[in-house]
């Protein structure tokens, strides 16, 4: 991916095998959110090519992702502050549900699942952070995805708040939805994810356990450090 003559990502590739949690990890600027924004059909790339369920999504827009069962949130999250919870969720149902009816009663089940439902008809600008990262959560869930893609989603959260979106993350996958997860909290990838993939300068330099990946001294000299050894303590 290429701005002007800065090349934000460089020949970078990954395979995901259905059904695991990747963790995308990588110092500011190395590349992963321009990747991550091209996996969901934010960014159309300038070379290479993407393929989702043996499908060429390359060019596809963001809905063509969703309807094919890929789904998002974003770093700062995005909710119809003037709309209930319960309606925020119901957008994300009529991807699948074109009638009110079933649509609610679909938004109703994943408002269960994330615990959402005691503020069905709660304001969507009246929330905290935890309230809005997992709005955004709940509202991808509504498409039904294959394939969710996190981007910080547990970042700004306090310990206690990110043990239960680290759970929540886990029921999901219980699901057998595969999940891709930015983050910068290195104890979260360590618990979450089955492989890590470190990004550098737009190149991939780095992927596999998360604990070997981040003994890999290429890691550590790129991006872990000092961090590293406050992990291992």
């Amino acid at each position: 991916m290429v701005f002007g003559g800065f090349r934000a990502v460089d020949g970078a590739s990954l395979s995901i095998e259905e059904g695991e949690i990747i963790g995308l990890i990588g110092p500011n600027g190395a590349g992963k959110s321009t990747f991550f924004n091209c996996l969901s059909g934010d960014l159309l790339p300038t070379e290479g090519r993407i393929r989702f369920a043996g499908t060429d999504v390359t060019r596809a827009t963001p809905e063509a992702h969703a309807r094919l069962g890929m789904a998002r949130t974003f770093q700062m999250p995005v909710t119809f502050e003037d709309m209930s919870v319960a309606d925020n969720v119901m957008v994300g149902a009529f991807l699948r549900h074109g009638h009110r009816t079933a649509a609610r009663r679909a938004a109703d089940e994943v408002l269960a699942f994330t615990g959402l439902d005691r503020l069905a008809e709660s304001r969507a600008g009246s929330l905290g952070t935890p309230g809005r990262k997992r709005l955004e959560i709940a509202r991808a869930l509504a498409t039904e995805p294959r394939l969710l893609l996190l981007d910080e989603a547990l970042a700004g959260l306090t310990p206690t708040e990110i043990r239960a979106a680290v759970e929540l993350v886990r029921r999901i996958k219980a699901r057998g939805i595969t999940i891709v997860i930015v983050e910068h909290i290195m104890e979260v990838i360590l618990t979450l994810a089955e492989r890590a993939v470190v990004f550098h300068q737009g190149k991939v330099i780095a992927q596999g356990v998360p604990r070997e990946v981040m003994e890999d001294k290429a890691v550590v000299a790129a991006y872990l450090g000092h961090h590293m050894k406050r992990v291992r303590q």
